[in-house]
């Protein structure tokens, strides 16, 4: 069974969405320094990169799109916080992977041991 068989078409879409939110270095490093130190502010995300304020913010709203990220706002603050719940999709993705390749894997050595055992008559 194809994993698009597997998974509702909300999830391949929020799956796409994380691809492609997780395919860009700068983002994959501030999702990185959220699960290391937790929720930040914007202002301190920022620091950790040679951008302006407002190119870092432009990264965070891809991250809150696709649902890797939240954002609170405390007086003027703008808090960032990692949400780890969507990486589920990307697991059970891997997973599929993992599982079409043993069957394959497993089909081949059936087929192995065949011809083996009919070299052997």
């Amino acid at each position: 069974m194809l994993f698009t068989h597997m998974v509702e078409r909300k999830d391949q879409t929020q799956l796409t969405e994380i691809m492609k939110a997780a395919s860009d270095p700068t983002r994959r490093a501030l999702l990185t320094l959220l699960a290391q130190h937790g929720p930040s502010r914007v202002t301190a995300l920022a620091t950790h990169f040679d951008m302006s304020l407002n190119s870092v913010s432009k990264h965070i709203k891809v991250l809150e799109k696709a649902g890797l990220v939240v954002r609170r706002t405390e007086w003027r603050e703008h808090i960032i916080e990692v949400q780890m719940e969507p990486l589920r999709l990307i697991d059970m993705w891997f997973d599929e992977l993992r599982s079409i390749w043993a069957m394959r894997l497993e089909a081949l050595d059936q087929i192995l041991t065949m011809e083996t055992a009919n070299d052997d008559d």
